[in-house]
């Protein structure tokens, strides 16, 4: 049995004591085999994908700037799962990560004579 097929098995069949281990974040970063660039990446991913409160964005991209992912990576990540996630959730998200990245895109419309939607 090859690793992915023996972690494959033993999420399907949820073994508790696997899958609890992969709660650690170390862990779960060394068991899934990315580096920690696109692991970060990954996460950001996933925070857009369940319409993730602002406080998570701010630890997700905080992990990300650590592995040196540039803020145009991070926004690359919200628009790369736009096909899948719906128009819905990136515009959610994009002000949640235009915050975690120190931008505030409310301010910006209003000097830009925008309201935001």
């Amino acid at each position: 049995m090859t690793a992915y097929e023996d972690k494959l098995r033993k999420l399907s069949v949820r073994d508790d004591t696997y899958v609890e281990r992969l709660v650690d974040d170390h862990a779960n970063e060394a068991e899934s085999s990315l580096d920690g660039k696109t692991h970060a990446l990954s996460r950001i991913a996933a925070l857009v994908a369940i319409d993730a409160a602002p406080p998570s964005y701010m630890d997700a991209i905080a992990s990300a700037r650590r592995w040196y992912a540039s803020n145009d990576e991070i926004v690359g990540c919200l628009i790369a799962v736009l096909p899948v996630v719906g128009i819905a959730r990136v515009v959610s998200a994009a002000p949640k990560i235009a915050l975690a990245l120190g931008y505030d895109v409310e301010a910006a419309l209003e000097v830009h004579g925008r309201r935001s939607p």
